[in-house]
C-alpha cells in the first residue's frame, strides 16, 4: 500500500511539470532570500533560484503543534508568473515536490507537495509568501499530515 500511494503521487507531480511552461520572469538563477515563516511550522526560510522560475527552498523551523519538534524541509518549486497579472510587483502560484524531517519523540520523515502564491515587490528585494503543503510521511508509518503558513524573505541578489 506504502509503494503504491508514493508511486501515484510521483506520477501525478511528474505529470504536472511536463504541462509547465517557461515564462519571462525577472528571477535570475542565484537569487538568494532569506526570511520567517509563520504557521505550522513557525521559523527560517530560505530560497535560491535556479532559473527564471525555478528554485530550491529550505526550511529550518519548530512545530508547536501536539507534540513540539524541530521541523527540516527542502522543496523544489517552479513558479507560474503568467497565471496571474498585478499593476505593480510579481504575483506567481508555486508548486512542487520535497522532503522534510521532523525531529521528535517520534520522528517522521515524508514528502512534501508545496502550493502558494508569492508576491514580489516592484522596486523593494521582498518576497511575501503564503503556502499550504500536503505531506504524506513515510517512516516509521504511513500518515498524511500538512503544514502551511505565510512569510517574507529579504533577497540578497540582483532581483
Amino acid at each position: 500500500m506504502k509503494l503504491h500511494t508514493l508511486l501515484f503521487a510521483l506520477c501525478l507531480i511528474t505529470s504536472s511539470l511536463a504541462f509547465t511552461t517557461q515564462t519571462q520572469a525577472q528571477t535570475q538563477s542565484g537569487d538568494f532570500g532569506l526570511g520567517v515563516i509563520l504557521g505550522e511550522p513557525t521559523g527560517l526560510s530560505a530560497k535560491v533560484f535556479q532559473g527564471n522560475n525555478r528554485a530550491f527552498a529550505l526550511g529550518a523551523a519548530w512545530s508547536f503543534g501536539n507534540e513540539a519538534s524541530l521541523h527540516l524541509h527542502a522543496d523544489y518549486l517552479i513558479h507560474r508568473f503568467d497565471l496571474i497579472s498585478v499593476d505593480s510587483g510579481r504575483l506567481p502560484v508555486y508548486y512542487g515536490i520535497g522532503a522534510r524531517a521532523r525531529l521528535a519523540d517520534d520522528p517522521n520523515i515524508g514528502v512534501r507537495i508545496p502550493i502558494g502564491v508569492s508576491y514580489y515587490f516592484a522596486n523593494d528585494p521582498l518576497e511575501l509568501f503564503f503556502e499550504i503543503v500536503p505531506i504524506l510521511d513515510l517512516a516509521p508509518a504511513t500518515e498524511f499530515s500538512g503544514n502551511g503558513g505565510f512569510g517574507i524573505r529579504y533577497y540578497f541578489g540582483k532581483m
